[in-house]
């Protein structure tokens, strides 16, 4: 991990800083209450992932798509689909599903499950909630468990991917507690 910067951008966003020079958003709410003011206008965005398609975790999206161009935007099928239908600038490459692997410049980024709803403030259908597993161009792996409650088939997430690093949510009403984030470990 000596070589992969992980900075919490407040709630679920965060922003990592590959071993490659890459500057990945994962869940991009810029606009959340504990998003540090100097985080709040990236300066780059090479790749944004997305786990579902609520608010606080679909952010800026839209507006960040605009005016970075990243490379890629990571998220299910429908919820990709759904951002191009609000304005969003994206790549050519079609939305995966779960089990799906998506490689863009040396970064791998597999949907795995999550037990949440996903849907957009207005009530659209955004498909399945996610979690993701980043692999990053040296190899290590990040977990970004997205809205989930503690599920047994982490442990096929830990057998499968072994990363090395789990993300987990921590709330106890929309998302699993920390009696549960410590199971989940």
């Amino acid at each position: 991990m000596a070589d992969v910067s992980v900075t919490w951008l407040g709630h679920a966003s965060f922003r990592v800083d590959s071993p490659g020079g890459k500057r990945i958003y994962v869940d991009p709410w810029l606009g959340n209450p504990k998003c540090p003011d100097s985080e709040k206008e990236p300066e780059r965005i090479d790749l944004i992932a997305i786990t579902h398609g609520h608010g606080d975790h679909v952010g800026e999206t839209v507006e960040l798509s605009k005016q970075f161009k990243p490379k890629a935007v990571v998220a299910n099928v429908e919820l990709k689909a759904w951002l191009q239908q609000q304005g969003a600038e994206l790549d050519d490459l079609p939305g995966p599903n779960k089990g799906g692997t998506v490689e863009v410049d040396g970064i791998k980024l597999t949907l795995v499950n999550a037990f949440h709803s996903s849907g957009s403030d207005a009530g659209d259908y955004l498909g399945e909630a996610a979690g993701i597993v980043l692999e990053l161009e040296n190899g290590t792996k990040l977990y970004f468990a997205g809205d989930t409650c503690v599920f047994g088939d982490m442990q096929l997430i830990a057998r499968i991917y072994s990363p090395d690093v789990a993300i987990l949510p921590i709330g106890g009403h929309f998302t699993m507690d920390p009696r549960e984030a410590g199971v989940a470990l």
